[in-house]
């Protein structure tokens, strides 16, 4: 007999995202690898809401939703009444902990090793950063040559953000 076909789920870590200086994930991605209605997940955050201080989990501003909304094409991911919730990395475990179910559990160690490969790049990438900092106190006292190549491997940690494109038509003047 044939096996059963699996349900492919994105990588966690491809649903993390950067808001008020936190990584968080939106509810309807939590709820999808947690295989539960996103509607019952925000039920249980808030029968449960002690366990959700501000730093485990918060509710979305207008501003922010149309923002990442006019970035990230999220309009087409969700059909939004509410604004949307976001839970951190402490928040998406608890919210296993509230449904408690098996997939909840499992889903939540995928999330969490996630969250912790986020961490460790960044913390690699400052860790860069600072040797290139003392490299450069050290080489400075040989002159200019140096500065050229740590303008360079500043550019490369830290690019310039990119004019973006304006999508549509736009005639021409």
């Amino acid at each position: 007999m044939p096996k059963p076909a699996t349900l492919a789920l994105p990588d966690p870590a491809a649903l993390i995202v950067p808001l008020r200086r936190h990584r968080v994930i939106f509810d309807a991605d939590l709820a999808a690898l947690y295989v539960v209605s996103t509607k019952a997940l925000n039920q249980a955050v808030r029968r449960n809401a002690k366990r959700f201080p501000e730093n485990f989990a918060f509710q979305v501003s207008a501003a922010e939703w149309d923002a990442m909304r006019s970035q990230n094409v999220t309009a087409s991911k969700r059909n939004v009444r509410f604004l949307p919730w976001v839970f951190t990395e402490h928040g998406a475990l608890m919210a296993a902990n509230v449904l408690n179910s098996e997939r909840a559990i499992q889903m939540s160690v995928e999330l969490i090793n996630a969250f912790i490969r986020l961490r460790q790049m960044a913390l690699s990438v400052e860790d860069l950063a600072r040797k290139v900092d003392t490299l450069e106190r050290g080489f400075r006292q040989h002159g200019e040559q140096f500065q050229v190549v740590f303008d360079a491997l500043r550019q490369l940690l830290n690019p310039p953000e990119m004019p973006k494109p304006q999508i549509g038509f736009h005639p021409r003047d």
